[in-house]
């Protein structure tokens, strides 16, 4: 039947009472997710820490909604792998951080894939750590803009494919940009976000909504910082180890400020969601004795190590080896100065920021939740949930059976049990001082319960743990069939002006 003006009369009706619902939402926001590198939880002044210098960090603690209670892996590539799939490590083939391990299945839709979905443009910038063969490269996993070093660490280099360029260095390094390497002139974490920030302007002038990954190695050993900040602690009597290690993180917090200051400037505040994190708990060496001072400030203050009371380091399963700052900074969308004190993890990224963009969730990958519910309403209906931990690193084709029980942990919103025989009341001890599982033995036992049956769909998942080491490694390889056949060019920063 041919439509009339009467006939078309209820359908405009109707889109005149939906549009509004529609119009409230607004564009869709950009998103900039910062991850560092074995920071953990403790380094940022508004965390209790005593002598931090981090001035921008605190800034963006002050102007966002903060997840207290916030978890990732015990280490680094197995966290990637939770934020770009939305589900547990394990589960992506990821049971280490090197020997091919390290390698996301090629099964899996990632964040940016989704978010393409949605219209974004997607970029990355410093730490990829999820394979480094070509097929298993950022940009071939959703990413339309790529500016990395390889492995899981500037310069870093195994017997098998994790191994970055060549003999790279933290200043003036060898990056990939776009599949070419190319020479930078200057430290590693301010080359990657400035590359970052001029490639969010060339965005927001095109009017594209945007998704920055801005992934440091810092501040990962080797504790490598700017001369000037190394220096100050250094003067303070830090060793050179712990020296670089803080002179890394307040290296970040300028290039925080830095950033925050251009988004400030070209007034993008109000349409970018800001995302603030670390990939797994506080490194040990790097951050001093637990048991002596690691230097004194000019007044002769003893400048005390400091892990926010928390018991455990990276490649713990313990609460200071696997909780991270988590900042959600949108201007007039989130409330400022806000904690949220449920619990959170890194496999709620993809399923977050995908209901954010507006965009389809692969429903049966995704394990994870959204967590925009608790940004918008604190007091949000949230059923409890328990996370699994497990550090693996087992020797490369062992039984994994073999190690199902050893070093694992089960959180709840108010338990944490490690291994078999330790169960903490996280609320009343939050320092893990008194192991309570004689008096609460049903909580062991339905958490062992629930590992058992996350064991249990996670082995056959694990894809990687007996395929043969490469006999390549596909960064050398590149690098020296691109220096023979044309050369390496010099980077060239976009304006941003």
């Amino acid at each position: 039947m041919k439509a009339t003006p009467m006939t078309r009369f209820p359908i405009l009706l109707s889109l005149l009472l939906i549009l509004p619902s529609f119009a409230k939402e607004g564009p869709k926001p950009n998103i900039v997710l910062v991850m560092t590198d074995d920071q953990g939880y403790g380094p940022v002044g508004r965390h209790g820490h005593p002598w931090i210098r981090t001035p921008n960090l605190d800034a963006l603690y002050d102007k966002s909604t903060r997840f207290t209670r916030f978890f990732v892996s015990p280490t680094c590539a197995p966290t990637r792998s939770a934020i770009m799939t939305g589900r547990h490590p394990m589960k992506n083939g990821v049971t280490h951080t090197i020997l091919e391990r390290e390698r996301m299945t090629l099964d899996a839709t990632t964040l940016p894939e989704v978010l393409k979905t949605a219209g974004y443009t997607t970029g990355i910038f410093g730490k990829w750590h999820l394979g480094d063969e070509e097929e298993y490269q950022p940009r071939n996993r959703g990413f339309d803009e790529e500016f990395i070093h390889g492995g899981g660490g500037i310069g870093q280099s195994y017997n098998c494919s994790c191994a970055d360029a060549p003999g790279n260095k933290y200043f003036d390094p060898v990056l990939r940009h776009n599949g070419r390497f190319v020479k930078t002139k200057g430290y590693c974490t301010d080359l990657f976000f400035t590359a970052a920030i001029g490639w969010m302007k060339e965005q927001a002038d095109a009017e594209k909504p945007f998704f920055a990954y801005i992934s440091t190695n810092a501040p990962h050993g080797p504790f490598i910082a700017p001369p000037e900040d190394e220096k100050y602690f250094q003067d303070l009597g830090f060793g050179k180890a712990q020296a670089g290690f803080y002179g890394m993180i307040e290296n970040i917090d300028v290039n925080m400020g830095r950033m925050m200051k251009r988004l400030e400037e070209w007034k993008l505040l109000d349409d970018t969601v800001v995302i603030f994190m670390s990939d797994n708990g506080m490194t040990g060496g790097g951050s001093g004795n637990p048991k002596k001072p690691l230097g004194k400030l000019p007044d002769g203050t003893p400048m005390e190590f400091y892990n926010a009371g928390m018991k455990g380091l990276k490649n713990s399963t313990e609460e200071g080896g696997v909780r991270v700052p988590f900042f959600v900074r949108w201007d007039g969308h989130y409330e400022a100065g806000r904690d949220i004190g449920t619990i959170a993890a890194h496999l709620d990224i993809l399923p977050t920021l995908a209901e954010l963009a507006g965009a389809k969730v692969p429903e049966k990958q995704v394990e994870g939740r959204s967590l925009l519910p608790l940004l918008k309403d604190p007091d949000a209906t949230w059923e409890d949930r328990m996370f699994f931990n497990h550090i693996g690193r087992w020797p490369t084709g062992a039984d994994v059976e073999k190690f199902k029980w050893k070093s694992f942990a089960v959180r709840n919103q108010r338990f944490r049990m490690v291994g078999k025989d330790q169960l903490y009341d996280m609320e009343k001890d939050p320092a893990q001082t008194t192991n309570v599982i004689s008096e609460h033995p049903e909580v062991a036992v339905r958490m062992a319960a629930a590992y058992e049956d996350f064991w249990k769909e996670a082995v056959p998942l694990m894809v990687n743990e007996k395929v043969p080491m490469s006999k390549t490694r596909p960064f050398h390889e590149d690098y020296r069939k691109q220096e023979q056949e044309g050369g390496i060019p010099m980077w060239e920063p976009a304006s941003i002006r």
